[in-house]
């Protein structure tokens, strides 16, 4: 299927705009991460997560205060708030400590949340659902989900290494941390729980916007090969052009069904489809972009003629042949 003909976009022209744009994203997600910091689902804080189901749908404020009245200690640190299909007229309170991590104890504040819910008079309501997480769990999945991240990454670095060039894994290894950082910097401004989901999804991510990347840096190769005396930019832009139908249909996809599962799946996963819609976008974007902006700052020094053709035209290198017909011929 072919949705573009013939394009030749000079998508080089842009590359260091692009690279200004997603600097400020990612110094402004740096920003909110370090003065508001960035939240943690349970899995990885630690703490107790309570689902309660209500005949009637009790106000945040309303269950905040029967927590802060009737929970040992208090439940400031407490987080109130709706939870999955509205109909349901479901609230979780989440609790970021647990107490002791064995026996019993460890549901002792999954019963004083329920405890104090009863007493703040808001109504009948059932526990629909109980999370407990100690803190040690919580520390051990975070160092695995990193471990994880970083060792993806350099699985990447070496294979595109031994598959192409240093400069092509250099470029993609940027792009991938390139990506996982805006998507971090857009789930710190809308305030989404770095869950396990999210874990899920940010690795997904890292896969997607390799797989794109590797794509048109093959047909980079391939043009590379075929047009040695064209100049590096001049390559890159053509092979971005063609392939740019199979990245629009591919992301295209991806990104219609991400928003299906965000629009439909419920708020359990309303984290991973969010994070998989940015990932998405800024995947498509940093392939073209910076991956290709990496490799021509890395090989400024090629040997390639360093002629761009005008915005629009194609040139194609002349035979050596016909050269030396037209030298006869004058």
């Amino acid at each position: 299927m072919h949705i573009f003909h013939n394009t030749n976009y000079n998508f080089l022209r842009w590359r260091w705009h692009a690279v200004a744009v997603s600097w400020i994203v990612i110094l402004a997600g740096i920003a909110m991460i370090a003065t508001r910091g960035i939240p943690k689902g349970i899995e990885f804080a630690g703490g107790t997560a309570v689902i309660a189901e209500f005949d009637q749908q009790p106000s945040i404020d309303a269950v905040r205060t029967a927590l802060n009245r009737y929970f040992p200690g208090g439940g400031e640190n407490a987080i109130v708030q709706a939870y999955g299909d509205p109909a349901k007229k479901q609230v979780m309170v989440r609790v970021p400590t647990v107490g002791a991590e064995k026996g019993a104890a460890l549901s002792s504040q999954a019963a004083a949340v329920e405890s104090a819910l009863k007493q703040g008079g808001l109504g009948n309501f059932r526990i629909a659902g109980t999370e407990i997480v100690g803190p040690a769990v919580g520390q051990e999945l975070t160092q695995k989900g990193l471990s994880a991240f970083f060792l993806s990454l350099a699985g990447i670095l070496i294979y595109i290494a031994w598959r192409f060039e240093f400069s092509f894994a250099l470029g993609a290894v940027i792009a991938t941390l390139h990506d996982i950082l805006v998507t971090l910097a857009f789930l710190s401004f809308f305030r989404y729980d770095i869950t396990l989901n999210v874990i899920a999804a940010l690795l997904t991510v890292t896969g997607y916007s390799t797989n794109d990347t590797i794509v048109i840096f093959d047909r980079v190769r391939e043009n590379m090969r075929l047009r040695r005396r064209d100049a590096l930019n001049a390559v890159i832009n053509t092979s971005i052009n063609q392939t740019l139908g199979r990245t629009v249909i591919t992301a295209g996809t991806a990104l219609l069904s991400a928003i299906a599962l965000f629009l439909f799946g419920g708020e359990v996963l309303h984290g991973l489809a969010f994070t998989m819609i940015v990932g998405v976008v800024t995947g498509t974007y940093s392939s073209v972009f910076v991956a290709a902006a990496i490799v021509t700052f890395w090989r400024r020094k090629d040997t390639r003629p360093q002629v761009v053709p005008a915005e629009g035209v194609t040139t194609t290198p002349t035979p050596r042949r016909s050269r030396q017909r037209k030298a006869r011929a004058s």
